[in-house]
Parts: C-alpha cells; sequence; structure tokens
C-alpha cells in the first residue's frame, strides 16, 4: 500500500504537481504507473478499469486511450525515482526463513542484460541496438534481499557498460551485517576489494577456470588464499543448477570454487560448525538454484 501522502510528499519534492486543476492530476498519474507494473498484460484502458474497479458508484472521469498516454508521461522520471528510493530496503524480520546466515542478512546482486524496452527513435539513440536483438535492450542490476526478493537498489542502462560497472553504483547500500551473495561475473580483483571496502561479508562462486594461489590449507579441507589484495577463503564445490521442477539443467554438476571474504575468515570462527564448508555451499546453493532469481519484472520482459 502506496499512502496518498507519500505520493503527494514525492510529487512535492520533486516539483511535478500539476499546475492547473485537471480530472487527472499527477497524483492519478503515479498510481496509474503503478497499476500499469501490476497489469502488464492489458492495455492503457484495461489499466484504468482495474485501478478504478473499487469505487464504483463515485464519480469517476472515463479517459480516452490518448489521455492515459499522456498521464503516464506527465510525471516523469523524478518522481518514480524517488518513490523508488524511498520504499527500496529490506522487508524480512530476523526471524524470515531463508534471509539470513547466522548473524547476516543474505543480498545479491543479480543482473538481466537483455531486457527489451520499445523501438522508439529515443531509446535508440541511447541504447543502440545489439548484434543479437532487432530492438534496443538494457541492462539491469539489482541488490536484493535474497528470500523476499525485496529490492534494495536498483540500476540500468547500455548494455556495453558492464555490469560490475552498474554494480559500484550500489556499494552504498550495503552494511557490516550483510553478507553477500553473487554468482561468476562479479569476481573481478577491483569490484571484489571495492565490495569488501564497505565492511559486508563476500560469498561467490568464481569462474572455474580462475587460479588463485595455495597460502595455507584449512583442516575442513578449504584454503586460504588471495584474489588481488583481498585475503579470501576458497571452497571446492560441484554446484548443479536446477529447473523450477527440481531437475537438473545439465547431466553434469559444474565443478567452481567458491569464494569467502570477510570476517568469517577468523580463525576461531571459521572452525564453527555453522561456518563449516558445508553450510556455506547450502546457502550459495540455495540462491543459485531460486527459481525466482530473475530481477527482470514482466512487464520489463514484455518491452513495455
Amino acid at each position: 500500500m502506496v499512502p496518498f501522502e507519500l505520493v503527494d510528499a514525492v510529487l512535492a519534492q520533486t516539483r511535478t504537481v500539476q499546475r492547473r486543476l485537471r480530472d487527472l492530476p499527477s497524483r492519478v498519474g503515479m498510481y496509474f504507473l503503478l497499476s500499469m507494473c501490476l497489469f502488464p498484460e492489458v492495455g492503457y484502458r484495461l489499466v484504468w478499469d482495474k485501478l478504478t474497479g473499487g469505487l464504483a458508484g463515485m464519480p469517476m472521469a472515463s479517459p480516452s486511450a490518448k489521455a492515459l498516454r499522456d498521464l503516464r508521461r506527465r510525471p516523469g522520471a523524478a518522481p518514480v525515482r524517488s518513490l523508488f528510493e524511498v520504499l527500496a530496503g529490506p522487508l524480512a524480520r530476523p526471524t524470515t526463513p531463508g534471509v539470513g546466515f547466522g548473524a547476516y542478512r543474505t543480498v545479491s546482486f543479480d543482473a538481466c542484460s537483455s531486457l527489451r524496452v520499445p523501438d522508439s527513435p529515443r531509446n535508440r539513440a541511447w541504447l543502440g541496438r545489439t548484434a543479437h536483438h532487432g530492438h534496443p535492450t538494457l541492462e539491469l542490476i539489482t541488490l536484493v534481499e535474497t528470500g523476499t526478493r525485496s529490492l534494495i537498489g536498483a540500476v540500468f542502462g547500455p548494455t556495453d557498460e558492464g555490469g560490475t560497472a552498474y554494480a559500484r553504483r550500489l556499494l552504498h547500500l550495503l552494511r557490516p551485517d550483510m553478507l553477500v551473495l553473487w554468482d561468476k561475473g562479479f569476481d573481478a580483483n577491483d569490484f571484489l576489494a571495492q565490495v569488501t571496502a564497505t565492511g559486508a561479508e563476500v560469498l561467490g562462486r568464481l569462474r572455474s577456470n580462475r587460479r588463485t594461489p595455495v597460502l595455507a590449507r584449512l583442516d575442513d579441507g578449504s584454503c586460504l588464499s588471495l584474489i588481488g589484495t583481498v585475503g579470501v577463503r576458497v571452497i571446492d564445490a560441484e554446484v548443479a543448477h536446477r529447473t523450477d521442477r527440481g531437475l537438473p539443467r545439465s547431466p553434469r554438476p559444474h565443478h567452481d570454487p567458491l569464494a569467502l571474504v570477510g570476517h568469517i575468515l577468523d580463525d576461531q570462527r571459521q572452525q564453527t560448525r555453522e561456518h563449516h564448508p558445508h553450510k556455506l555451499v547450502d546457502v550459495l546453493h540455495a540462491k543459485v538454484n531460486d527459481p525466482h532469481d530473475s530481477p527482470s519484472p514482466p512487464n520489463m520482459r514484455q518491452g513495455r
């Protein structure tokens, strides 16, 4: 539920309140935009009918599709961005299953680089066209709370900048009580150093062809190593990807090392049962096989 007072506040803050009295004021435009996200499969008129369906018997405007198109465009990006920044953040309580590991809240960087957008001259000038698509696409990087899938932050733009370039814009949202989970592709030396500088813990898959030096072997089978200048604990593991029905995506599991960075490396704590390699692998395995592990909303996947 997004209260009227919050919508009015972001409109006033961004100076996007309508300048003259209208049948469809800016507040209505904001709720119409939100309704489009909830009902991406229907047109403007049906979205309007769903938005106003609970107001039967009250005097109600009956705008045309063109009027609704203009209403959609009127608020602009500023109030939508401001509203997102107010609402985004972790939602889970400490007792919520699947959102924590020990004292840490588990979060992850998710990437999608094939989100289709309308093929307009403005989008083509901004995003261009990729070799594999005949229409403009953008890259979306999100920081999400695992389990609830609530968005903590999001950035997007042309696909040629790369996922880590966008993810750097979200590092200010990390906290020392967070354990960052990531899949392959986010293990660049400088990016890992920037993430650990926030105080957050890190657990992620390394590319299978990456070689890390063995500085010391631990009794549990893992080893201490370095990625760039960052000390890590490396765990050899086989990661099996599964479909929504629980079936393996490939006949053989992938053999990928896992890298653990942060205070969990502490000599005394790493020997505890809670931080045993099997426990750490299970945490990341749950994230990798999450059937809802996609940052792309349905309306963006359909190019709306």
